[in-house]
């Protein structure tokens, strides 16, 4: 197995196109084209993990945390994300991270959590925009059904639960060949007119490549015509936190107890209490203050996050109670995710979970 093929299949479930611009996910360290026969599934990469890859012969460490978010200038070993790098490098130990492309998808970060806390009927909860591209391309008719399934065999026609969506309509167009070109119908120097199928359909951005290649490979003309136009809808499997319902309402004391037995945690920061009844959960793994408007919008009764500050506490402003159950203890499932996600894929390539607890934040209870 290379460390390419393992790649190739985590980002066809997590594209690297849904990381938002600070991000750094992707290999950060490593050849792709090395040969591994195992890897190690972390949250966070320190130098415990990376001895932990040494100790148990693992060539790759995959994590959902980036070692390195920032750029390097000096590689002396002046901190943790340094001495990381210059221990993974000098093992021939590869880093990769899939972070929050992986909490932006269906199926990733924010689903396992749904998945825990026993939610029904999700979907997410800021759905991302702008990451959609519409293809109109002008097709001879009778090669109309080739050049429609190609595309759509590359990803294109999606929308929502429903797929090979595309709209055509009939037309004239019209082309004279050069000296040098080789029409596929009319002569060379001749004004020609076609009978021609204009073709629209739909793809993410992440495929466009994919898309068009399948396109101009499927298309007879010799030199293919096409226009590619951002959408600005909203694109309902990609984008920031979830949202769903519980099988039954809770009680808001022992939703929050559950909680802390689901996720281990050993406190949770929360809002007044407001008297009602639990029934319909937002979640967001890691810092999801920023979703706090769109978690009261959707009607949420709660909203499960980490990370948030003082201040943010206030804009729930008694609409909706308000959970931070800690980043670490939020997004620590995720390992069992990437486990998941490769075992299916590849169930006989050696998966082992780090057993290292990477959370650097402990409590000091009162007794």
């Amino acid at each position: 197995m290379t460390i390419r093929e393992i790649i190739s299949y985590l980002e066809s479930v997590a594209p690297p196109a849904y990381q938002e611009s600070y991000d750094n996910a992707g290999l950060i360290i490593g050849d792709p084209d090395t040969v591994i026969t195992s890897a190690l599934i972390t949250l966070d990469v320190t130098e415990a993990v990376i001895d932990e890859a040494i100790e148990t012969g693992c060539e790759l460490i995959i994590a959902h945390h980036p070692v390195l978010f920032k750029g390097l200038k000096k590689l002396n070993g002046n901190n943790f994300v340094e001495r990381c790098v210059i221990k993974a490098i000098k093992n021939d130990i590869a880093i990769y991270a899939a972070h929050t492309n992986l909490d932006s998808v269906m199926g990733g970060v924010n689903s396992k959590i749904c998945e825990k806390i026993g939610l029904t009927n999700t979907s997410i909860l800021a759905p991302a925009k702008a990451q959609l591209l519409k293809l109109v391309t002008f097709i001879p008719e009778d090669h109309l059904d080739n050049v429609r399934e190609a595309v759509f065999a590359a990803g294109a026609g999606e929308i929502g639960k429903y797929d090979k969506c595309s709209f055509s309509a009939e037309g004239t167009g019209t082309f004279r060949g050069g000296e040098e070109a080789n029409p596929y119908v009319g002569e060379k120097g001749e004004f020609h007119f076609e009978k021609e199928a204009r073709f629209e359909t739909i793809l993410p951005r992440h495929l466009k490549d994919r898309v068009i290649n399948a396109l101009l490979k499927a298309h007879p003309y010799e030199e293919v015509a096409y226009d590619l136009y951002l959408v600005e809808n909203s694109m309902p499997e990609i984008g920031s936190g979830m949202i769903g319902q519980l099988p039954g309402a809770e009680n808001e004391e022992e939703f929050l107890s559950r909680l802390l037995d689901v996720f281990g945690c050993k406190a949770i920061r929360h809002t007044y209490l407001l008297g009602k009844p639990i029934r319909k959960v937002a979640v967001c793994g890691g810092s999801g203050s920023f979703l706090l408007s769109a978690a009261i919008a959707a009607g949420a009764d709660i909203f499960v996050t980490a990370d948030m500050k003082y201040h943010d506490f206030f804009d729930a402003e008694e609409k909706i109670v308000v959970a931070d159950i800690g980043h670490y203890e939020s997004e620590q499932f995720t390992k069992e995710l990437f486990y998941e996600i490769l075992i299916k894929k590849f169930p006989n390539f050696a998966l082992r979970l780090s057993e290292v607890k990477t959370n650097p934040v402990l409590y000091l209870c009162q007794r």
